[in-house]
């Protein structure tokens, strides 16, 4: 899946919120100054090339959605990340990830109960 650049990240980010819109309702999205019509549409019209958004015509108007869900991409965005950064390791990832951001304690904590429930679950699933 390819990445999205800044502006269309910006602009799915709205999609997946609103679930589906016309081009008003995502302009109403963006804060103050809001960006023009035709630049909005243009970055639609692009994404959609790329297969992120599809559309429905009502006579001259386009119903934007989203095709790839937020999780899609978010798994492939994190993927990407993980193989150039950090060479598929795992323990590079996660001492790079605990020691470099701001997670506290308690952040710290339920990240290690999400860890060891998923270790479990396997360790049983591959008892069955």
């Amino acid at each position: 899946m390819k990445e999205l650049t800044k502006a269309e990240e910006q602009i799915m980010q709205y999609l997946w919120k609103l679930k589906k819109g016309f081009l008003k309702d995502i302009v109403e999205q963006f804060p103050e100054p809001k960006p023009a019509y035709t630049t909005v549409s243009t970055v639609i019209r692009v994404m959609s090339k790329k297969g992120f958004i599809g559309y429905n015509t009502y006579g001259k108007v386009n119903e934007y959605f989203p095709k790839v869900t937020k999780r899609a991409y978010a798994k492939s965005f994190f993927s990407g990340v993980f193989n150039s950064f950090f060479d598929r390791s795992a323990s590079g990832f996660t001492s790079f990830f605990t020691k470099e951001s701001d997670l506290s304690l308690t952040d710290l904590e339920e990240m290690k109960q999400i860890i060891e429930a998923q270790i479990q679950e396997r360790k049983e699933g591959s008892n069955g």
